[in-house]
């Protein structure tokens, strides 16, 4: 749930499959299994909270506020 004027958006991201598994066996590691020994954990929500923690703590707001920092992502303007 968003909060202090925050939204929510869905988008798709590139990352290594390492990462990714790396995410899988922490989660597994600090979960353990159920009673009957399996993992519960959803994996692309965990994500989506590590990203966002990532985002609104690391930096964002100030990285995109960067002119700089757009180049070669935007097509060309018309002139």
């Amino acid at each position: 749930m968003p909060q202090d004027g925050n939204v929510v958006i869905n988008v798709n991201l590139e990352i290594p499959g390492r990462t990714l598994e790396t995410v899988v066996r922490t989660a597994k590691t600090l979960t353990g299994p159920n009673a009957i020994g399996r993992y519960r954990i959803d994996t692309a929500d965990l994500v989506s909270h590590l990203i966002s923690r990532l985002l609104l703590d690391g930096g964002f707001a100030d990285y995109v506020a960067e002119p700089r920092n757009y180049e070669g992502m935007l097509p060309p303007g018309e002139t």
